[in-house]
């Protein structure tokens, strides 16, 4: 699925091909994709004559900005945009088409056929979802780390699935998470409570630069995804952990691992990123087993390592 860096080169490549034109027609060939209002037809009688003023994003979702009217989309899993000329063979799995007034057509393919799109009046669609339902956006200057540590802070599930979470922190995916706890050497499954103030920081920086960074390079094609003009992103030749199992980290060369988190593919250094979780605590009401002498040093050793790295 797009993430945040691949959303936001789309909607730049689109906003410099068809911002200040008209919608001449649409034609929806898969009415699903159409989720407000229920009927295609209605869909395209409310965009027509329509000019298109911008394209932006919030989250992973793009905004088309119209004269009365934005069009919310949702790219999910394959969703992509193409310009071309009207006359041009429409290639298979194009579910809509916008016609402009100047000859060209502004197409959506999705193989998956997983995408959407809902038309509100400006200022209603943050209202109501899907973007009312988002959370903070990681490149505003209102995440800050003291907004990051207050959201997750006192939460005591893991860290990774909470920064997936759209609700919390939007935009982020599996990529660039695991990219961003890498960076700031922490362990994805480290309880969100667990991290001290310096590692909050670090987190919220990371977080940041590696979204900076994979905008500047137009997102990373590491499936099928490309821009509005057909070009894949460049920031998957410069990931650190993510798709990169038994290749060694870029830091310190020790080979990477996957595991699954929360049903995700999650990558990790174990070296850069260390963590080992804490023994379960005693039932209520029954005593601790006496320890022997002799491995009283080694238990005090391990509690020690444990506090190290968490």
């Amino acid at each position: 699925m797009p993430e945040l860096p691949e959303v936001e080169t789309v909607a730049r490549t689109l906003n410099a091909l068809v911002a200040g034109k008209t919608i001449r027609a649409v034609t929806v060939r898969l009415p699903r994709i159409i989720q407000r209002p229920e009927e295609p037809e209605a869909f395209a009688a409310a965009l027509e004559g329509r000019t298109i003023r911008s394209i932006g994003r919030r989250g992973k979702f793009l905004r088309f900005v119209l004269d009365g009217l934005v069009l919310v989309s949702h790219l999910r899993m394959e969703g992509r945009y193409s310009v071309c000329p009207a006359d041009e063979p429409i290639e298979k799995h194009t579910h809509v088409l916008f016609h402009l007034t100047d000859g060209m057509d502004l197409r959506y393919k999705d193989v998956r056929q997983f995408g959407t799109m809902h038309l509100f009046r400006p200022g209603e669609e943050f209202e109501q979802p899907p973007l009312s339902k988002l959370g903070m956006e990681p490149l505003d200057d209102a995440f800050t780390v003291e907004a990051l540590r207050k959201l997750l802070g006192g939460r005591k599930a893991p860290i990774k699935p909470l920064l997936l979470n759209q609700a919390y922190v939007t935009g982020l995916g599996n990529i660039y998470v695991d990219e961003s706890l890498h960076k700031a050497g922490i362990h994805p499954e480290r309880p969100a409570s667990s991290l001290r103030a310096a590692e909050w920081t670090r987190l919220h920086a990371s977080i940041r630069e590696t979204l900076r960074e994979a905008v500047d390079a137009g997102g990373s094609s590491v499936r099928s995804y490309v821009n509005g003009q057909g070009e894949m992103g460049m920031f998957q030749f410069r990931l650190y952990v993510y798709g990169r199992e038994d290749e060694p980290c870029r830091t310190c060369g020790t080979p990477i691992v996957k595991t699954v988190l929360g049903g995700r593919g999650t990558h990790v250094c174990p070296v850069c990123q260390p963590y080992r979780k804490a023994r379960g605590r005693r039932p209520a009401g029954k005593a601790p087993a006496a320890i022997p002498r002799r491995m009283a040093g080694d238990a005090a050793a391990a509690a020690a390592d444990v506090t190290s790295h968490s």
